[in-house]
């Protein structure tokens, strides 16, 4: 597991609150929403925020393709690190 896959983890874990959720029970190619995680529109929004916040990306819905960016932890990471060297 990579480093920006674990922030991601501890950073979706702290902002949605997951009490009973811990980074290794969290797998970096499972779903974050539809199963996986099970995470709703709301989680998406509070998560985007988040992002914003730490790393000062934008996730937008009319330039990019949202659900395959939140489809999991590794997908998250591998935006963010391409979104990451543009900003």
């Amino acid at each position: 597991m990579n480093t920006m896959e674990t922030e991601l983890k501890r950073l979706i874990i702290d902002t949605l609150a997951l009490e009973d959720v811990d980074v290794a029970d969290i797998d970096s190619d499972a779903a974050l929403f539809d199963g996986g995680l099970g995470l709703d529109s709301i989680d998406a929004l509070e998560l985007g925020v988040a992002i914003r916040k730490r790393y000062g990306v934008k996730i937008d819905a009319e330039q990019h393709d949202v659900a395959a960016i939140f489809a999991s932890v590794a997908s998250l990471a591998r935006f963010l690190a391409t979104a990451g060297s543009a900003v």
